[in-house]
């Protein structure tokens, strides 16, 4: 069972600011410390093989814990900058937009990825998080 993050979230933003705040800590906690338990994540561009639909706080820790271990071996989270807030009609809903930046750790490379995410937040916990990422950015970093 993954840990859970029992504090209760005020909306969208500080749900985006958490999970800054846990990427560039580098530790193995994440997202799935504040999903509902029913929370959809989603990642529309995901690469081939990866899914793109993952229902559940249990199956998304279950994959994404161990994926961030491996990967967090090989790159080090150094800046998520120009983050733009878009709020909608829908006080528990919120378009952001930022650029993630990372350093390789073998052998010093840096590099930058746009990203930009849609999250819902009700009773305290994020029941939707979609993600929309440059997979080809990514995984220029995580391959050595």
């Amino acid at each position: 069972m993954s840990e859970v993050d029992e504090v209760a979230l005020a909306g969208p933003r500080e749900a985006f600011e958490r999970f800054r705040d846990h990427l560039l800590a580098g530790t193995s906690a994440g997202l799935e410390t504040f999903l509902a338990d029913d929370a959809v994540v989603e990642t529309p561009f995901a690469p081939p093989g990866a899914p793109r639909h993952i229902e559940g706080r249990e199956a998304f820790a279950a994959r994404a814990v161990p994926q961030r271990e491996a990967l967090l071996k090989r790159i080090r989270f150094t800046a998520v900058r120009d983050v733009i807030v878009h709020e909608t009609a829908d006080p528990q809903v919120a378009f952001i937009e930022y650029e993630l930046e990372a350093t390789r750790e073998p052998d010093g490379l840096r590099a930058a990825a746009p990203f930009a995410v849609v999250v819902r937040v009700e009773n305290g916990r994020v029941t939707l998080w979609r993600e929309y990422q440059n997979p080809t950015a990514m995984a220029l970093l995580a391959t050595v």
